[in-house]
């Protein structure tokens, strides 16, 4: 039966419930909003962040055993235009990450981007603590991981974006993750020869490298599932009877049979379609071939 084979049922992405009766993409704007207000009130505005901080990610602080900052680093913000790029860029690529894979995966790739940004960023301080060090916060290395993961899974999606936010550009989600990588690789650069560059480039080279690890071995890849193998679920009764069948046998209508022709269409027109997600993954599928998928599910709900 169509609906008993493994990848018929990992086509859909997302797993568990699809989403929460909020947009958790919402959410996270929401919790970085609150977060900076009481940063404003707390530390007057801009906020002001000392070596010291408790909250915001530096060495000094993990070598004090914080460790919870690279998580808190993720939720704070040095400013009003700072906070206003980040959460635009989470809003923009975070919604369409939480439609496809669904908001467990959205959360698991925001924090992953940002830990993982964050351990960046302080290797670059111990290496190069003139040039690197200082207290880092922002939502940044979290949001170039959605960038990434975006890019990943719909590399040719056309984006307009503003630069200097006045010029309309058109570009690929590729090419607008070859551009950032660039900038952000640069800025690293530059920050080596020339000590004085606020921006926390190494962390979002990290998350960036965090999206599109995560998507090629969790998302598109099947490693996961050579691994951890799924059981099969069991052969309906009535599987058994159709298979001591001719070939030939018909229904009493003179029609061919139905699980039979339901068969020859999964072997013939969805068996390349799911070898082709397996190799190239599920952005690379034409359109027609989409609607081939959707006729599946749409036959398979009905037995």
């Amino acid at each position: 039966m169509l609906e008993d084979r493994d990848y018929m049922r990992e086509l859909a992405y997302r797993d568990g419930p699809a989403l929460p009766p909020l947009s958790f993409t919402v959410m996270l704007l929401v919790a970085n909003a609150i977060v900076f207000v009481a940063e404003c009130i707390a530390l007057g505005y801009p906020p002001h962040f000392s070596q010291r901080n408790d909250f915001a990610l530096s060495v000094e602080g993990l070598e004090r055993g914080f460790v919870w900052q690279l998580l808190t680093y993720q939720f704070m913000h040095a400013g009003l235009l700072h906070i206003l790029v980040n959460t635009w860029v989470i809003y923009v690529f975070g919604r369409v990450i939480e439609e496809t894979l669904g908001w467990k995966k959205l959360l698991t790739l925001f924090l992953m981007g940002g830990v993982i940004g964050g351990i960046f960023q302080a290797l670059a301080a111990l290496l190069w603590p003139a040039c690197f060090g200082g207290p880092v916060v922002g939502a940044s290395a979290g949001a170039f991981g959605l960038v990434a993961a975006f890019a990943m899974l719909f590399p040719e999606r056309e984006l307009t974006l503003l630069l200097f936010f006045i010029m309309p550009v058109r570009l690929s989600a590729k090419a607008l993750l070859i551009f950032s990588a660039v900038v952000a690789g640069g800025g690293v650069i530059v920050s080596i020869f020339s000590p004085g560059n606020h921006i926390a480039n190494a962390a979002h080279l990290g998350g960036m490298l965090t999206g599109v690890v995560y998507v090629r071995q969790f998302i598109q890849s099947r490693w996961w599932q050579r691994k951890f193998p799924r059981r099969r679920a069991a052969p309906r009764e009535f599987a058994n009877v159709r298979a001591a069948k001719s070939g030939a046998w018909r229904s009493s209508a003179g029609e061919p049979d139905e699980e039979d022709s339901t068969d020859h269409f999964v072997k013939s027109e969805v068996d390349p379609i799911l070898d082709k997600i397996s190799a190239h993954g599920i952005q690379s599928l034409t359109e027609r071939e989409r609607k081939i998928l959707e006729k599946a599910r749409a036959r398979m709900s009905k037995h």
